[in-house]
């Protein structure tokens, strides 16, 4: 793929992003911001059985930024916490797919660290309940 296809991809989900909604009674619930560029993001999302089976997000931001949280909800819905966590700034920025310099992958992380934030605390909660 070109990276002009690549910049189309990240624009649609820019304009039309996937997932951007709030979740009526979340099992996590988590916002995370970059002071350095002001992107913000919130994500939200429902776990059963260790799996996400429902997640959204909120924000405002660059066009990486936004684009990254869209496109990682759709990979990740679906998938286990464990595979969630062992996701890396490589896996972002391959999931972009553009040239990304050490600001630029901050944007395209942003999300990632939420998300992981948010599976983190979920699951110091219930280990805790089930102590």
């Amino acid at each position: 793929m070109s990276g002009a296809l690549y910049q189309e991809n990240l624009i649609e989900h820019f304009k039309y992003p996937q997932n951007k909604k709030n979740i009526s009674q979340p099992d996590f619930s988590v916002t995370d911001h970059n002071p350095s560029c002001g992107d913000r993001i919130s994500m939200q999302g429902l776990i059963k059985d260790s799996v996400l089976v429902d997640v959204g997000f909120d924000g405002s931001g660059c066009v990486i930024s936004q684009a990254a949280a869209s496109m990682l909800t759709e990979l990740c819905q679906g998938k286990t916490i464990p595979a969630i966590l062992a996701l890396t700034s490589s896996d972002m920025a391959t999931l972009v797919a553009i040239p990304l310099g050490p600001t630029r992958l901050k944007c395209a992380v942003l999300s990632l660290q939420a998300l992981q934030q948010g599976l983190r605390e979920f699951e110091a909660r219930s280990s805790a309940v089930k102590e």
